[in-house]
């Protein structure tokens, strides 16, 4: 039995940016349904995902918008610098005369941006409960557990089946449901991508000392280590390994553990002390051939998965969110018909381009980052150098970091939709 009532979207996939979609187009008068295979409450468990995410402050002023921003300020760590440090030896990250590093500033561009922050540091399960309770303030309708089975697509609505044969219709499919996405798979979207053959491993440390709202990227030959500022005094620490130095990081005692930590990351911020459990996480990148198929629209990791090192998973996904919410809701007034192949042309476009860049930057960036050679290295510690010294570029990255370039939609710019 197919039930059709009176929706304008099905969401399929309630975490972090398909919680946000949904509150972005309620915001705008579209009716919504989010359907996830996880409970709501399992997503707020410390175990379920132990990882920070650095959010742009464009994004943060969408959360605002939204109505989650209130609960998730103080859990935000502001970032008010970035080191970056290319050294040959483990223990942190404070730049030595014989080492090439990078400095971002936020001051550089405070006048510019009203104050902002380069972003802010909060720990996924702080997002992810900050939206789940703005998705049920504001009664968008959520299906948990339910698992979408299949997705079909006509000419005038489009149609998923749910575990337990429950058929819902809409105008409009949108995957938002991870790497393995079925809404993408039905729709017929391949993907191209590859693996790094490296894991993240993760875990969140107590300091003796403020870090001051300074994040750290160190490049080592094993690969980059990043300590990111949390609330607290604490710090969420990532760092490439091989899967099976990983899987045995993971599985050591914390006594042994905590003896490699003290080594990788020094005594720079004093004394560290593990908290709560640790994760890993494989590396890789993956992008959908195509962001939209007849009815249906694809954002977030269903469209393009990138590598950890810059930052700009999430941001990517919360950057499609302001586009598809704004596209749909303009099609709305207009009396449009919002899963429209011409609809949806307007936001592949919009977000495609961007899409594509930061992966193929990403993926650079990785390559360049990861290797010993010493001929790369030396190119490398040239273009960090002239980097540092040059004010527009530094400037530059930093607004590019925040998601203040380019054609922003109205979410990101703090404007409702």
């Amino acid at each position: 039995m197919t039930q059709s009532s009176d929706l304008d979207v099905i969401v399929v996939g309630a975490g972090m940016a398909g919680a946000t979609l949904a509150l972005a187009l309620n915001s705008g008068g579209l009716k919504c349904l989010l359907v996830d295979p996880q409970p709501f409450d399992a997503q707020l468990e410390p175990t379920f995902d132990g990882r920070a995410s650095a959010i742009a402050f464009s994004a943060f002023r969408q959360w605002r918008v939204i109505g989650a921003g209130d609960a998730l300020e103080p859990h935000a760590q502001r970032i008010e610098q970035i080191l970056v440090t290319d050294g040959r030896s483990p223990g942190a990250a404070a730049p030595r005369s014989s080492s090439p590093w990078l400095r971002f500033d936020s001051a550089e561009i405070a006048d510019r941006h009203e104050g902002e922050p380069l972003g802010y540091l909060i720990e996924n399960r702080h997002i992810r409960a900050a939206l789940s309770q703005a998705v049920i303030d504001a009664g968008i309708e959520v299906l948990a557990p339910a698992r979408v089975e299949r997705t079909e697509a006509s000419a005038a609505s489009a149609t998923v089946t749910l575990n337990d044969g429950r058929r819902l219709s809409a105008p409009l499919v949108v995957g938002v449901d991870g790497r393995g996405s079925k809404v993408r798979s039905d729709a017929g979207i391949d993907t191209t991508g590859w693996g790094y053959g490296h894991v993240g491993v993760v875990a969140t440390v107590g300091l003796e000392r403020g870090h001051q709202g300074v994040a750290y990227e160190h490049f080592l030959p094993t690969g980059p280590f990043a300590i990111l500022p949390l609330t607290d005094r604490r710090a969420s620490l990532v760092w490439t390994e091989s899967p099976e130095r990983g899987a045995a990081l993971k599985a050591a005692s914390p006594e042994l553990f905590h003896a490699h930590l003290r080594r990788r990351f020094g005594d720079f911020l004093g004394g560290i002390t593990v908290l709560g459990p640790r994760f890993t996480y494989p590396l890789s990148l993956q992008l959908a051939n195509a962001m939209t198929a007849p009815r249906i629209a694809l954002l977030g990791d269903a469209a393009h998965a990138v590598h950890p090192i810059a930052g700009q998973g999430l941001n990517l996904g919360l950057k499609d969110v302001a586009a598809l919410a704004e596209v749909l809701i303009d099609a709305l007034r207009l009396g449009e018909d919002i899963g429209s192949a011409s609809v949806l042309d307007r936001y592949a476009r919009w977000r495609g381009v961007d899409n594509l860049a930061v992966a193929v930057a990403t993926d650079a960036f990785t390559r360049l980052f990861s290797t010993d050679n010493p001929i790369v290295r030396a190119i490398r510690g040239v273009g960090m150098t002239a980097v540092n010294q040059f004010g527009p570029a530094r400037r530059l990255f930093m607004t590019e970091a925040g998601g203040a370039l380019g054609d922003l939609p109205r979410l990101l710019r703090g404007m409702p939709v």
